[in-house]
């Protein structure tokens, strides 16, 4: 399902989004939801029995009914990808599902003014509350990475300046794992580290 405003799942053929069934959907697995097996059915387009990344993009969409960003599908699929097949089986699926589902009561909460999109202050307070205190420019630098409206707006066309619901997961998620790493090197936890430049990049490099 898409809630109107934060993105998620588009609807299944015969009910107008993207991502419609190709094949009858078989039976479910013993014990699955039938509602979310059909949503997998829906999804594997191809009828393979796994969702690759193109799959998943097209069937992703944020509240103004565009496609999730690729890099981001990218991401989401490494991180619910266990088996490493480079596609998503049912049950990883799932898991992928309710982390989506779990994102958008996050969105809903810190887009206050229901624009359907994160502007510059609601990014702070998003990042402040999950732990995160970045200083007034590496806010600045997430907004201008992650919000692909805004050169839109210099030129006086396109919508308000904002991060859509997908680049809004996918940046809480690098500053997670960018922060994680920062951490395991800063041993002595006094917000400072010391490495090499080739250790840097190992770090940076080994990151989804």
């Amino acid at each position: 399902m898409a809630y109107a405003g934060y993105g998620g799942y588009s609807a299944p053929g015969g009910y107008g989004g993207p991502g419609g069934f190709s094949r009858p959907a078989t039976g479910p697995p013993h014990g699955a939801d039938p509602q979310l097996w059909a949503w997998f059915t829906a999804v594997d387009t191809d009828g393979s029995g796994a969702v690759g990344a193109h799959e998943l993009e097209k069937a992703l969409i944020n509240g103004d009914w565009t496609p999730f960003d690729l890099d981001t599908v990218k991401l989401l699929m490494s991180m619910f990808d266990v088996d490493r097949s480079g596609t998503i089986g049912f049950n990883e699926f799932c898991g992928l599902w309710k982390y989506i589902k779990d994102w958008q009561n996050v969105f809903r909460h810190f887009d206050r003014d229901q624009s359907g999109s994160i502007d510059r202050n609601e990014l702070r307070d998003a990042l402040s509350q999950f732990g995160y205190n970045l200083s007034p420019q590496l806010i600045g630098l997430v907004q201008a990475k992650y919000d692909i409206k805004a050169s839109a707006v210099v030129t006086g066309h396109g919508p308000p300046p904002g991060i859509t619901f997908d680049r809004f997961v996918r940046a809480c998620v690098v500053i997670k794992q960018l922060s994680e790493a920062f951490q395991r090197l800063d041993t002595d936890r006094d917000g400072w580290v010391q490495i090499s430049y080739d250790q840097f990049m190992q770090t940076v490099l080994s990151l989804p």
